[in-house]
């Protein structure tokens, strides 16, 4: 087969199987509202939970880090990109959130794919929730670990596969809010199996951190433990981008080392980092912004009730609609475009076949009546169908 033909095929065989996807080059877009060619839609797609992407101390602290160290890092921290501005973002943050040591990475997906090729080899296991994120998926697959999944926040399913020998170590791998189903792991009891067997325990809290636990401390905290590794990312309720690994001095050292996205990668902007300090203190100042995120999920859930669709059991911003066919979930996306609502419809393989879905998330910016217009649109297309 010819790159031509193989190409088209592969094109071909996506819009025929309704998985087709394409970018949408946006005007802007907060929290609250996207805007596109002078119109503006109600932003239901947004991880931008609590609005700060544009909150004006963080925007101006990102001013001022841009009039002290310019617009970007001038190359990996191992050479000139490791600034005071990082050194006091990382500190900020294991201070916050009670670990002695955070790295920054340039996004989450490096974050994972650092973490997980730097610490397994071929002798050691790999056990992740089925339904981790495409990039802790990727990660396992090119560490040459062995990898096994368990069931979807299932305890019982890890003990049992945990129980099994192995010659090296064992890695357990989860969420604490997942980013297509918006549930949480029951990480109580995920942590218990992984050390009653020596294992260690990573955790990717990027939907969980700023919006979860005290001071918006993430899912980890709010269920009281503190795994050997975890992962926040900035591009969710943090409004910016990048990500940090939490952990311990001796496995930040052999990081430093290891972790081929920290050697290789150019740094984030210095000024971002300054960006992402002011961040933090403002979610730790975000205790209304997280109630008024609460009772938006709640009056949405309390009031979303649609013949033919189901929605997802989430208590968190993440609300999924399962949908169930690839196009009648495009339709529906289509449909509520033409009202003015902007919402993506999410089809395999980033969720499994059969459970295509509109993944509706929700924003501390949003008001009562934005919420009450998308519910309106939503009875108005099955009342169509």
């Amino acid at each position: 087969m010819s790159w031509q033909s193989f190409i088209q095929n592969q094109i071909a065989q996506r819009k025929q199987a309704s998985i087709w996807r394409q970018r949408q080059c946006i005007d802007s877009a907060n929290g609250r509202s996207l805007f596109l060619a002078g119109k503006e839609f109600l932003n239901f797609s947004s991880n931008d939970y609590l609005g700060l992407s544009h909150h004006p101390q963080v925007i101006a602290a990102w001013q001022r880090g841009a009039d002290e160290y310019g617009v970007g890092s001038g190359g990996s921290g191992h050479i000139t990109g490791f600034t005071k501005a990082h050194d006091k973002l990382e500190q900020a943050l294991a201070d916050w959130l009670g670990y002695p040591k955070a790295l920054l990475f340039i996004s989450g997906f490096a974050a994972n794919h650092a973490v997980i090729t730097a610490l397994m080899t071929a002798n050691d296991r790999i056990l992740a929730d089925k339904l981790s994120h495409a990039s802790i998926m990727e990660a396992s697959i090119h560490s040459g670990a062995q990898l096994r999944r368990f069931q979807h926040n299932n305890p019982l399913s890890l003990n049992k596969l945990i129980q099994k020998p192995v010659v090296g170590k064992t890695l357990v791998i989860t969420e604490g809010v997942f980013s297509m189903d918006g549930d949480s792991a029951p990480l109580q009891q995920l942590q218990e199996i992984a050390r009653n067997q020596q294992a260690w325990l990573m955790v990717d809290d990027a939907h969980g951190v700023g919006v979860t636990g005290e001071q918006g401390r993430g899912s980890c905290f709010a269920s009281g433990i503190k795994p050997e590794i975890l992962v926040v990312t900035f591009g969710k309720a943090f409004g910016l981008s990048g990500a940090a690994v939490l952990c311990d001095e001796p496995t930040a050292d052999f990081f430093v080392q290891s972790a081929r996205h920290l050697i290789y990668s150019t740094s984030m902007p210095p000024a971002q980092a300054v960006a992402l300090l002011a961040a933090v203190e403002q979610i730790k100042q975000a205790d209304e912004l997280r109630a008024d995120l609460n009772q938006n999920i709640e009056y949405f859930r309390k009031n979303a009730e649609f013949s033919g669709m189901r929605l997802a059991n989430s208590k968190t911003a993440i609300q999924p609609l399962i949908v169930g066919e690839n196009q009648a979930s495009q339709q529906l996306a289509n449909f509520l475009r033409r009202k003015n609502i902007w919402v993506q419809a999410i089809r395999p393989p980033t969720v499994p076949p059969g459970s295509a879905r509109l993944r509706i998330t929700l924003s501390a910016a949003h008001q009562r009546q934005d919420i009450d217009q998308l519910l309106e649109a939503l009875h108005d297309f099955i009342a169509q169908s």
